[in-house]
Order: C-alpha cells, then structure tokens, then sequence
C-alpha cells in the first residue's frame, strides 16, 4: 500500500510540475511574447471586438557585431472613421479633426454626407499622438480605431530584396515581390492571431536549431544584408548610374564561402513606403529576374576550365593572330590587333578573346559544356527571391565550335547577375560554387531562432585550378589594371572587367551599346567577399574600365576599413 501511495504521489506531483511548467510558458508568451499586442486590445474605446489588428512578422539587416536592424515592421496608429448620422455639427467636427491631423475640406463634408454609411473613412494611419488626442475629445459621431501597418524604415535601400505588402487580386494584403513575397508563409501571422496554438510554439522550440529554409515557420525573417555595407554600395551605385546616365547599375557584395549575400541593390529602384507612386517596372529585381551577356569577366571560368582540365598551364603559349575565321565567322580581339606568341596571364591581362577561344578548342566541347553546367550557368541558383530566372546556355548544344568560342569570351550565353557572381564565387572558395541566399534564421513566436540550412557547396574546379586562376587575376590588377595603379600594396585583390555588346532584338548586336561588368575578390588567397557590379549602357564610354574601376574600388576600401580586414601580402607571400 505504501508503494502504491508513493506512486500515486509521484504521479501527482509529475502532474503539477507540468500544469506549472505549462503556466508558466503561457505566462511568458503572454506578457512577454505577445505582451504588446495584448496591451493593445487592452485599449477597449480604440479597439472594437470585431477588430483584427494586421499582424506580421518583421525583417531584420543584421549589423556585423551580429545585432538587427529593422527592415520592415509594422507601425502603430490609427484609423479615423464618421458615423454622419452621429455627426451634430460637421463644422464643428471638422475644425476639431483639422486642428490635429490633415484632412482635406471637400472629403470631410462628403463622408459625413452619407447618412446611410455608420462607417465613413476619412484617414488612416494617424499617428498615435494625435489619435489619442482626438479620442479624448469624444466627438459624437467620429469613430477612432487602432490600426497597424507595414513600413520601411530603410526607405528605397534594398527595397527590391525586402519587397513589399500590397492588396493581392483576393483584396487580402500579402507580401509582393522580394523577401515579402518569397517568405509570404513565414511572415504573415494572420491565420492564428493572438490566440494561435500555444502548443505548437511551444513544442516547435523542441527541434532541431537547424532548419530548412523551406520549412521554417511563422516567425521574423534574420537577414545576412549588413544595412552601412547596404547603405554604402547604394551611395557608390547611383553615383555610378547619374554619372555616366545609364539604363541600369546594380551590384552584389556576397561571402563566397557561405552565400550568404552582404548588400545587393539596382538603380533605379522605388521606396517601399509609397511604392503606389513608383514606376512599377523597378519593382522587378533584375539581378535574379534579368539574364545578360557578361562579357569578358567569363574568361576568368574558360580558363580556370582549362587549367582544371590540364589542357593549359600558367606557363602555357599559343600565338595570337588578332583575328580568325571559325564556321564562316571572324573572331577577333577586342581592338583587332595580333600578339604574336604569349602566355595564359596576358590572356587575362589583355582580355584576348582569341586565347579563351584557344583554351576552348583544346577542351572541346564536351568538357566546355560540362564545366558551365558544374558552374549552373544554365539554371536556378536557388537563391530565396521570387521569380528567379535560368541561365540561356542553348547555344552549347551546338556541333559548331563558333558557339563554343563565343560562350568562352561572355557572348552567345547570358545569366542572371546572381547566377554571375554564383560562378565566379567559385574561384574565391577553392574551386566550390554555393547557393547565394539572404535569410541567415527566423526568429519564431517564442523567441527562438531556427537558423537556416543552404545545402553542402559543390566542386566544379580543384583547389589548384582556382590558384592558379586567382594568381592570374591578382596579377591583372597589380600589373595591367590602370597600369597597376589601382593595387593594393598591403592587400592581394583578384579582379576582372567585362565589356559586352548589347544583342539587338533583331539579331546580332548594337554598336554602340554596352553592358560593363566588373567582379573581384579579397584578400585573394583567403576572400572575405565577392563583389560583381554591372552598369547597362552608360553614356560616352565603351569600356569597363572606364565606368566601374572606381566603383569597386571604393567598395573595396570600404569594406576593408569596415570589417578591419588584416593585411595578407606578407603572410601569403611567406607561405607560397
């Protein structure tokens, strides 16, 4: 018996433990968790027991001391509405309203003319001052409401990453473009409200930290865009663009390590807050949603290609006639001139599409393909924006080498900005390409952070053939960029420009119109970052080097100085 009175008490007191266990969770979602959102329905005269108070989650930048920074969020005000049957004196309750917020004469006198309205509109998102101002008057007649909102906080900067929430075609309000679309599911709290499934929050905190992006769940979104790095590359971008009256400049600043991306924008881009204002084609974001020609910046993966594949090394010659016919068609470098006999480093050095086109031809073009399939130049990144586009590699299934030769130089293929600096990233992380992603965690309900898994990186190229290829491009800078003048002394930069003809809609190519690109990597033997900027037909020049030198190496700077980046010549150098 007492055995079985011992049981039945541990059972009890299991039991209680738990019920307190469970109380006590409740109490901490409910004060602390919700705490704000039960303080507002706590205001009885502002809240009506119908109301929903729009509920969502937020996005945060993340600072590099590893703090948020809001990027979206919801504000708190009110709506103003009329009862015009309540209404005594429509002057007299005009010119009270009129005295705390804007409202316009005519619109006032309309709403209250509708007696057969009891819910009017005449202003939404008043702020809360002036909203409980005007509650404390107690004009009969006139409806004060809370409401929530989204906003912006950084305004314009990122706003085709963040996206926006507009009505949809069901008249609901859900995330449109951006994070805002793509993360919809995570981010909108509406189904639940306040009173969702508490057991659910509490026992999703059991899994595991890790999570997948696309099963996370309702919760803030944790960014990895750093907002001074965002700030910065949104000041040197529309420099850029009113400098030379382009089309379009835009950038991306990511770890080639991780994918996780540091600041990406485009100009001309729209601020959110009053994107009903904006020309709606800068809601697209083109550095996922636009495919381009690069140019010459692939000639930097043509010859990684062939230094993989033992076709060529460092020391490698070919002879350098300026032009050559191939399938009927003349292939020449840039300016038309023969080198006569030269080394893989002026290849790059002097952007010679005839010995990209040499190391293609010793390829051949099963391996060429191969390689730029390894690189997906012909698919989705998988970066978490909506509305990604493939990469148009068609031209490589042809049996003609003239194809093969002008995909090795960045014509007759185009692909995505992002799916640009995918490839390229390649050779600043040991010859691996990764998935170029925004949202590092989200942050649940309860305040726990899933962060999120982005798959394992894959290899495309050894260790040494992108060595080998970053030694080449460090020398590009160091040597023959600017005349060198743009090196570092303290700092190894891997870099590359790209110049390429614009194609006409109605075959071949314009004359006179450029896309310029520039990508490059730091410190070169161990790169914290990978920067690709581009600039669509900019105005009185024809080279990329012209237009974007400056831009990236301002970026550069700045970065270095931002994250206090050490120098590596000498550590390198004593290595090697």
């Amino acid at each position: 018996m007492r055995r079985a009175f011992r049981l039945k008490l541990r059972i009890l007191s299991g039991v209680l433990f738990v019920f307190t266990l469970l109380l006590v969770t409740r109490l901490y979602f409910v004060q602390v968790v919700h705490g704000s959102d039960y303080a507002l329905r706590a205001e009885r005269q502002y809240v009506s027991s119908s109301q929903q108070l729009y509920d969502r989650g937020s996005i945060y930048f993340t600072r590099k001391d590893g703090t948020y920074l809001s990027a979206a969020t919801l504000a708190t005000g009110f709506t103003l509405a009329v009862d015009a049957k309540r209404i005594e004196d429509p002057e007299a309750a005009y010119a009270a309203l009129a005295a705390i917020v804007p409202i316009e004469y005519e619109a006032f006198m309309a709403a209250v003319a509708k007696t057969d309205d009891p819910y009017e509109v005449i202003a939404r998102r008043v702020p809360d001052a002036a909203g409980r101002q005007i509650g404390e008057l107690e004009i009969p007649g006139v409806i004060v409401e809370r409401e929530r909102w989204r906003t912006y906080p950084a305004g314009s900067m990122a706003a085709q990453t963040i996206g926006f929430v507009a009505y949809d075609n069901d008249n609901t309000l859900a995330g449109r473009f951006g994070l805002e679309r793509y993360y919809n599911d995570v981010l909108d709290h509406k189904a639940d409200g306040l009173f969702g499934n508490f057991f659910a929050e509490l026992f999703a905190n059991l899994d595991s930290v890790m999570v997948d992006a696309r099963s996370a769940r309702q919760g803030d979104l944790i960014t990895s865009i750093e907002p001074m790095v965002q700030e910065k590359l949104n000041q040197v971008l529309e420099d850029a663009h009113a400098r030379y009256g382009a089309r379009e400049t835009a950038a991306i600043i990511m770890d080639p390590k991780t994918g996780e991306i540091i600041a990406m924008d485009s100009i001309p881009g729209f601020n959110p807050n009053d994107f009903s204002k904006a020309d709606p084609t800068t809601f697209n974001n083109p550095l996922v949603e636009h495919v381009y020609e690069f140019g010459s910046i692939v000639k930097t993966l043509t010859v990684a290609a062939g230094l993989d594949a033992g076709v060529i090394r460092p020391e490698t010659t070919y002879n350098d006639v300026g032009c050559i016919t191939v399938n009927t068609r003349t292939i020449c470098n840039y300016d038309l001139k023969a080198r006569g006999v030269v080394p893989m480093q002026e290849v790059l050095s002097q952007s010679l599409n005839l010995g990209v086109s040499f190391i293609t031809d010793r390829l051949g073009h099963d391996a060429f393909r191969t390689y730029f399939k390894d690189l997906g130049i012909g698919t989705e990144t998988g970066i978490d924006l909506p509305d990604e586009t493939r990469g148009i590699i068609n031209n490589l299934e042809s049996p003609r080498d003239v194809e093969y030769f002008n995909a090795s130089f960045g014509q007759g293929i185009a692909v995505t900005p992002v799916g640009m600096v995918r490839a390229l990233s390649s050779l600043a992380n040991d010859g691996k390409i990764v998935t170029p992603h925004l949202v590092k965690a989200v942050r649940l309900e309860s305040g726990v952070t899933k962060n999120l898994t982005w798959g394992e990186s894959e290899r495309v190229f050894s260790e040494k053939a992108a060595e080998e290829t970053t030694q080449i491009l460090v020398n590009v800078v160091d040597d023959a960029l600017a005349g060198g003048t743009k090196s570092i002394p303290e700092m190894s930069v891997a870099a590359k420009t790209g110049t390429a003809q614009i194609p006409s809609p109605t075959g071949g190519y314009y004359d006179d119109r450029y896309l310029h690109s520039f990508f490059g990597y730091f410190p070169a033997y161990e790169p914290r970052f990978v920067i690709l900027l581009y600039i669509r037909e900019p105005g009185g020049v024809q080279y990329a080097s012209e237009t974007l030198t400056e831009p990236f190496f301002e970026l550069t700077h700045f970065l270095i100085n931002y994250y206090d980046i050490p120098p590596d010549r000498a550590s390198y150098e004593t290595t090697r």
